[in-house]
Formats: structure tokens, C-alpha cells, sequence
């Protein structure tokens, strides 16, 4: 059955240089009402070895070390139906963006957007970059971390995510074994 879900408000700190946009939360997820939910997805182990985030810390204090390292976190679309948790399930005749103009004019110094995966940057294009007057963002598609994404090895997710919080300018810690 296809059931009209929406996502959460976002996680932005006042001074956020960096946001990371995923397409809409998974079903574990909404359950649990926070952001990468599944124990498989990988979201929060990277953020655990990129920026020192303990993956085992409670969810509030995880969000509050993702905003102090000045990274905010949402999803393009504020509704869509879906049945499952399969972004290529979601039914885009039925996406709704949320306000990332909004967001944007509210925090002018989000410079760099790291989009989790394809539909999240596909869902952007199609529904909220042509609604954007002038924008000087960088914008850069990073391996999605959830586990339906199989198609690359974790090491080589991992040091995408790497590539990119660097490229946006965020102080990651030095790869270890």
C-alpha cells in the first residue's frame, strides 16, 4: 500500500557553511522519528570517522556535534507516497519540496550542499533549483549511505564522504586503518 509520508524539519545550526540534503527519511526512520535510523545505513559511522560523531552517542547529542561542526541536515522533499523505503519508490507525481529557498535565505552562509544519494540530487533539480533566483551554492552528489546502496564497497563510500566534507570545507579527522 502507498501511503503519503513527510519528512522531518531540519537540523540547522544559525551559522551551517554545509547541508546535506537526502530525499526522504526510510521507513525505520520515521518510525524513530531521526535522520538515518536503520542500524544498516551508514550515515552516522561516517560521521562517527569523519568528524569524531560516536555513532553509540544519543541521537539529540549526535545533531548537536553535526551543528557545531556548522552542518546542517534535511531532505529535499517535505512529502511524497512511497510504499517501502526505496527512494526509486517514491512517486514523484506526488513529491512535495520542502523550503530550502526558505532555508537558504535563512542561513546565508550554507556555501555547499552534499546531496545523499541520486534522487536526493535528482528530486532537487527537478523541484527546487528553478525555483531559485540566484545561486552561487556548490553542489556535489555523494554515494548514498543506505544500505540498498550495495553497488560500492563502504571503504570506497567512506572516502567519497571524506572528498566531499573536505571539498565543503569541514575539518575531518586523518584516515585511519
Amino acid at each position: 500500500m502507498t501511503v503519503r509520508l513527510h519528512s522531518f524539519p531540519p537540523i540547522v545550526p544559525a551559522d551551517a557553511r554545509v547541508l546535506i540534503l537526502g530525499s526522504m527519511p526510510g521507513v525505520r526512520s520515521l518510525q524513530e522519528n531521526r535522520y538515518y535510523a536503520h542500524p544498516q545505513n551508514r550515515f552516522w559511522p561516517f560521521m562517527g570517522r569523519l568528524l569524531g560523531i560516536d555513532p553509540a552517542l544519543p541521537y539529540a547529542e549526535r545533531c548537536i556535534a553535526l551543528a557545531t561542526a556548522g552542518i546542517a541536515l534535511w531532505d529535499v522533499l517535505a512529502s511524497c507516497e512511497r510504499e517501502g523505503s526505496l527512494d526509486s519508490a517514491i512517486r514523484d507525481d506526488t513529491a512535495h519540496p520542502n523550503d530550502l529557498g526558505g532555508l537558504f535565505a535563512a542561513c546565508p552562509d550554507l556555501s555547499t550542499v552534499l546531496f545523499n544519494g541520486a534522487k536526493a540530487e535528482s528530486s532537487y533539480r527537478r523541484f527546487v533549483a528553478a525555483q531559485l533566483t540566484v545561486d552561487r551554492r556548490r553542489y556535489l552528489r555523494l554515494p548514498s549511505t543506505s544500505p540498498a546502496n550495495a553497488s560500492q564497497r563502504p571503504a570506497d563510500k567512506l572516502e567519497a564522504w571524506r572528498q566531499g566534507l573536505l571539498l565543503a570545507g569541514v575539518d575531518v579527522l586523518p584516515d585511519r586503518p
